[in-house]
């Protein structure tokens, strides 16, 4: 896996960008109530340094030798994240067996706050660059978890799912709202400069080639990936399970290969879940995911880690120049 291209790395590595409580600042009444499920008093709490939100996220450790990921949030603060995280224990429970995910175990609330715990994978977020083990890892396991969705378990759509084209139109698309002036224009790389209206006419396919395809992960990235001590990649935070194609998966998880030097679009090509994509998915969906990238980069402050806004800039950025290469716009 040689390098093609110089290595651009994020401005905070990903294993270091959340911002979240430690298990001592969670109210009294939670932790024993996450205790109680647990089944004997917590000795060590590994916070969790990887993702974007403020939501607790540790593996626990029992003076007994028992491990769980808990995830907790406050009905009262961050609904939002309450909500994701009953969304994603009733997929977890529900995918298909065998797969690399982390199962559910329990849920409780308390204190006005919900907690869900998980197995606990004894793994590491990869590094960037990309090593080939890692890759190879993360590559092989979404092979087989898109082939487990291809055919859209029904036990799964019976969650009523969303729809990644509905999801296009509704929150992913902002180059066309640029191009009419009614969304401030991100600032662009000099190769994408004057490309507005390409950019548009490209992101505008997604839709519509979104409505094919079975089920897909909706939110695939590196810190969404543990590699555990045996080399196997393990696929988390599920809250975003859509209708929709693998390869736009494919896509959002190869932007860091891109970004590590990689001849990213051999990966994209060669890899199963690419099979019966339409010729121009690729630039469709590197086109739409710059633009909702560098839109939300430019939106201001949020409650969220004070890190995502600097991400959502640097993978923005790394999307729109593996679009420009590949357009041959420099």
């Amino acid at each position: 896996m040689g390098r093609v291209r110089a290595i651009s790395l994020p401005p905070v590595p990903y294993d270091a960008t959340a911002l979240r409580p430690a298990w001592a600042d969670l109210p009294p009444a939670l932790r024993a109530a996450v205790t109680g499920r647990l089944g004997a008093p917590v000795a060590a709490a590994r916070v969790a340094g990887a993702g974007f939100t403020r939501g607790f996220a540790a593996v626990l450790e029992t003076a007994d030798g028992r491990r769980a990921f808990v995830k907790a949030a406050s009905l009262a603060d961050q609904r939002h994240l309450v909500d994701w995280y009953v969304r994603e224990a009733a997929v977890l429970d529900r995918l298909p067996t065998g797969l690399p995910v982390p199962r559910p175990r329990w849920t409780v609330s308390a204190a006005g706050w919900f907690a869900l715990g998980l197995d606990a994978v004894d793994g590491r977020t990869p590094a960037l660059p990309w090593t080939a083990a890692d890759l190879d890892a993360t590559l092989t396991g979404y092979a087989e978890v898109a082939a487990a969705l291809a055919g859209s378990p029904p036990e799964l759509v019976a969650l009523g799912l969303p729809r990644l084209a509905d999801l296009a139109r509704d929150d992913i698309l902002w180059w066309d709202e640029v191009a009419a002036g009614r969304e401030p224009a991100p600032d662009l790389p000099p190769a994408a400069r004057g490309r507005t209206a390409e950019l548009v006419a490209l992101e505008s396919r997604l839709p519509g080639y979104a409505e094919r395809g079975g089920l897909a992960h909706g939110d695939l990235r590196l810190d969404n990936v543990l590699v555990d001590q045996a080399g196997r990649a393990w696929f988390c935070d599920w809250n975003w399970l859509c209708h929709g194609p693998a390869w736009f998966d494919l896509v959002s998880l190869l932007i860091t290969a891109h970004a590590s030097g990689l001849d990213a679009d051999t990966l994209f090509a060669r890899h199963p879940a690419a099979a019966g994509a339409p010729p121009d998915a690729l630039d469709v969906t590197l086109a739409a995911l710059a633009g909702y990238l560098l839109t939300s980069a430019a939106a201001g402050p949020t409650s969220a880690s004070p890190h995502i806004r600097a991400h959502q800039r640097w993978s923005g950025e790394q999307a729109l120049d593996w679009l420009a290469g590949r357009q041959r716009w420099r």
